[in-house]
């Protein structure tokens, strides 16, 4: 049997101690599958004097992470610090530049320094994996990078941020405010103090960003996507798409088209009876559309400790089962120095439609001016109803539900904002697009 796997940690959270216990109790099983034992020989974190419930006396401790990169007698380095900058962006290049191999579950580093990291990586022929970082359990990296080689990708999306899904299913089902749920979710630990992040979609379009550069081989480009989080999502909103047969969620969405790659987080209505609506909770689902395989939907746990911990020893045994020599897979799957440059395209036609909610003054001729500027902006709407909602509307006010045919985002926008100019318009309109997933 080959030497063992020397793997330091930094880190040690949730994450990282539930990586240390599954390592430590399955030693055995690990060196059968891997024909390697893995062994943890120095780990990293701020404080010492914490019980993380795991046996630490025999291994080395390191108290600055890049120290360890730099120093340690390790062969992997795992990082599970977190952040785009500071220890965990200099530690990973310490350890990648050492000839490491390095293994992370950190979506905005990898978002942020993802190719210049890969180009170090594959320069010094060592591995950089990254599974945890998109969708936590689901093996979806591992999919885009090595399964579907010779396949060509035309759309990837799906649910990526369990705080955001959660909230969602609790207001559809317990008919809850989007403040009450998030406060319950920050109680129960799946949302932060300050869950800016999360609700904002900023954490979905991280990894959507990982994920349009292995499907399409561009250069990643997180600061070229279209974002909308959650937050003014209402209840309303919630028993409006009931009623028309949706159920709302974030969806990431990466797509080529004719002008380039079109990236948009954003709430979506998709049909009650599709696959993907009926993931609920904290749980992530990731669709990928291509010509060879068609459409394949992978549904699983997209946090915790365990679901995380899990891919990263995916990783971590990836690494015990190659060899020195070998040929190794792009950390991107194209190569670094190969990945094309990133092209937006222009928004096009969406094929699903919009839905539009609008709270205005009861009055005559209102009806026909929001019909107006929809025609005046070629939108052909598929339906305009009044709905009564008495628990939220004035005698003297009314909603207006409006469901469009495809038609450009630009279009829609133009519409809106003819009718926020017009009078009989009561506070902010709430514009969501729809999904009519192909096969889910």
């Amino acid at each position: 049997m080959a030497d063992a796997l020397k793997v330091g940690i930094a880190g040690l959270g949730t994450v990282g101690a539930s990586l240390v216990k599954i390592i430590t109790a399955r030693t055995d099983e690990l060196a059968v599958t891997c024909g390697r034992a893995i062994e943890i020989t120095a780990v990293s974190a701020r404080d010492r004097s914490r019980d993380r419930g795991v046996d630490l006396s025999n291994i080395a401790w390191f108290d600055c992470p890049e120290t360890m990169a730099a120093e340690a007698d390790i062969d992997v380095f795992v990082e599970l610090i977190g952040g785009a900058e500071g220890a965990a962006s200099k530690a990973v290049s310490t350890a990648l530049s050492r000839g490491l191999h390095v293994v992370t579950a950190n979506k905005a580093l990898l978002a942020r320094h993802g190719v210049e990291l890969s180009v170090i990586a594959e320069e010094k022929g060592v591995l950089l994996n990254f599974e945890a970082a998109v969708a936590g359990g689901i093996p979806v990296i591992k999919a885009l990078r090595e399964s579907l080689t010779g396949n060509k990708v035309s759309r990837v999306y799906g649910i990526m941020n369990g705080t955001c899904n959660y909230i969602l299913t609790r207001m559809e089902k317990e008919g809850l405010t989007f403040e009450e749920c998030l406060k319950e979710a920050q109680r129960l630990g799946y949302a932060e103090a300050d869950p800016t992040f999360d609700i904002e979609g900023n954490d979905t379009a991280h990894k959507l960003a990982i994920l349009t550069t292995l499907a399409f081989g561009t250069k990643i480009a997180a600061d070229e996507i279209y974002l909308e989080g959650i937050s003014n999502i209402s209840i309303q909103d919630i028993e409006a798409a009931a009623d028309l047969g949706y159920r709302i969620k974030l969806l990431g969405v990466a797509q080529k088209t004719e002008t380039g790659i079109e990236q948009r987080v954003h709430p979506t209505m998709v049909p009650r009876d599709s696959v993907i609506a009926q993931v609920d909770g904290v749980t992530n689902a990731v669709a990928i559309e291509s010509d060879i395989l068609g459409e394949l939907l992978m549904v699983g746990p997209g946090a915790g400790g365990d679901a995380t911990a899990s891919a990263v020893l995916g990783d971590i045994a990836d690494i015990a089962k190659s060899r020195p020599g070998e040929q190794r897979v792009p950390v991107l799957g194209t190569p670094a120095k190969a990945l094309a440059p990133y092209v937006r395209a222009r928004m096009r036609s969406h094929e699903g439609g919009y839905f539009i909610r609008l709270t205005v003054a009861d009055r005559t001729g209102v009806f026909a001016s929001v019909a107006s500027r929809m025609a005046e902006n070629n939108i052909s709407l598929e339906s305009i109803v009044q709905r009564a909602n008495p628990s939220v509307q004035t005698s003297d006010s009314k909603t207006i539900i409006l469901v469009t045919h495809a038609t450009t985002e630009e279009s829609v926008r133009n519409a809106v904002s003819a009718i926020k100019a017009e009078s009989y318009l009561v506070g902010e309109p709430q514009v969501i697009r729809i999904e009519r997933p192909k096969a889910f």
